[in-house]
């Protein structure tokens, strides 16, 4: 699992200054997701071979007990609980605060990790303006400029020092398929978890096996064995999080990229919401497979039911290669179900493709629909390869290719995708054109 890294600090002391650093070897935040949270930013980083996931607070004023700055000290709050590591963030032109202190001591008692970092310091002699930060009692403290990058992979080294770099194992299916349960607040998830693992279920064990308070836990559902990963709070670490918020974004970021299967549940008593879509769509670009279960299903009449499948299909309609299922969490209704299509979605997702297969469907596409001219000549789509699992990926060579354009991918992807019935799972077409060696070679002369 990732490791966590929070950003905490005053206002104005370039906290997003160095999120937008640490984050720019990838091209947008992964869970920036409107209604969750106010001012907490998450953005994947990575240093060399070691992933993590870092998150940005807004400015942190601990002694706010009202309105718009007291919500931005319980988004920092949360971000710390949720963190391996937390960066505290200072202004070396400003010198230490009051407010300094008060989140000095509060880091203190949370129990994490802090590195302190004096922000701002570019043109300055470091070590003299360091020193003053000795002050705050959190070990020695460290110059950087977020803005032209002066000391920052120094510091995100010692952040990360404990941490193993990602081995290849990493990209190997498992052959216990990890399971998780995804959504908004309050749409059943708990109830779905307990359903899965109270009826006449066995739980081998808990494994705990990280710093933070997510746990995973084998059991069988009809023989089959499966890891779920819990997103829905089985276990607090402490009395702490009885204040705090019960969802967190990052648990929930994680536990996906964790997985091999997401059940998104969504709640049949309320509208889809932007947070459903959000969720659904960090869901697919995580190439997980997936199944959609639209909870507390029983009770409902027939009017509000049509109405309820009508918005799914027309709000999360980019999940259509997903099966859905109508349940009650609550009573077990529809449960055998879901879990059937868990269990196929994971199939698909990890079946091996034929390359002849994949090759002469490649060709018979392509009679049917070429791909549109660009400019006199025509891509060439000669022959495809399987490049990955969960999720399937495609590979396409030929020449041109990237001139072939997204409506004609897409086209590709329907056509493979019915071919080998990959239901529950989305599908990546890549396009690998051929290169001229002699292209950046002069003819006509000799040496």
């Amino acid at each position: 699992m990732k490791p966590v890294v929070a950003l905490v600090g005053r206002p104005n002391v370039g906290k997003s200054t160095l999120f937008n650093r640490l984050t720019k070897t990838r091209d947008a935040l992964v869970a920036d997701i409107p209604g969750l949270t106010r001012d907490r930013h998450y953005g994947h980083g990575r240093l060399g071979g070691k992933p993590y996931l870092v998150i940005d607070t807004g400015g942190f004023e601990p002694d706010a007990k009202t309105g718009i700055v007291s919500e931005m000290a319980r988004q920092a709050t949360q971000a710390i609980a949720e963190a391996d590591v937390v960066i505290f963030l200072t202004d070396g032109r400003a010198g230490v605060t009051g407010h300094d202190h008060t989140i000095a001591e509060m880091l203190r008692k949370a129990g994490r990790k802090v590195l302190l970092a004096v922000n701002k310091t570019e043109g300055m002699t470091t070590s003299g303006v360091a020193n003053e930060f000795y002050e705050l009692g959190l070990g020695d403290p460290y110059a950087i400029s977020s803005a032209h990058g002066d000391g920052v992979r120094e510091l995100v080294e010692l952040a990360l020092e404990k941490y193993p770099e990602e081995s290849d194992a990493d990209d190997v299916v498992e052959k216990r398929p990890r399971l998780a349960i995804a959504g908004r607040p309050n749409v059943g998830k708990s109830t779905l978890v307990n359903t899965l693992l109270g009826e006449e279920r066995v739980i081998a064990f808990d494994q705990p096996g990280t710093t933070r308070d997510a746990i995973s836990i084998d059991f069988e559902w009809h023989g089959k064995p499966y890891t779920l990963i819990d997103t829905a709070g089985l276990r607090r670490r402490g009395k702490v999080f009885e204040t705090i918020e019960k969802f967190s974004v990052v648990k929930t970021i994680q536990a996906i990229e964790d997985a091999n299967i997401v059940i998104l549940v969504l709640d049949a008593r309320q509208d889809i919401s932007d947070q459903d879509a959000h969720i659904a769509g960090f869901i697919l670009e995580s190439g997980r497979a997936l199944v959609v279960a639209v909870n507390k299903w029983d009770g409902l009449d027939s009017y509000v039911r049509e109405r309820i499948k009508q918005d799914v299909a027309r709000k999360l309609q980019f999940l259509s290669f997903a099966n859905l299922h109508f349940i009650s969490a609550l009573k077990g209704e529809g449960i055998a179900g879901l879990m059937k299509s868990a269990g196929d979605a994971y199939a698909a997702a990890t079946t091996k493709l034929s390359t002849p297969k994949i090759t002469r469907i490649l060709q018979d596409a392509v009679a049917v629909q070429q791909p549109p001219r660009a400019g006199m000549s025509r891509p060439k789509l000669r022959y495809a390869h399987q490049g990955g699992m969960n999720p399937p990926v495609i590979v396409v060579h030929g020449n041109s290719l990237q001139h072939v354009p997204d409506s004609y991918k897409r086209y590709l992807e329907g056509v493979f995708r019915d071919a080998f019935k990959l239901k529950g799972t989305p599908l990546r077409v890549q396009f690998k054109h051929n290169t001229n060696p002699f292209a950046d070679k002069k003819t006509g002369t000799r040496g």
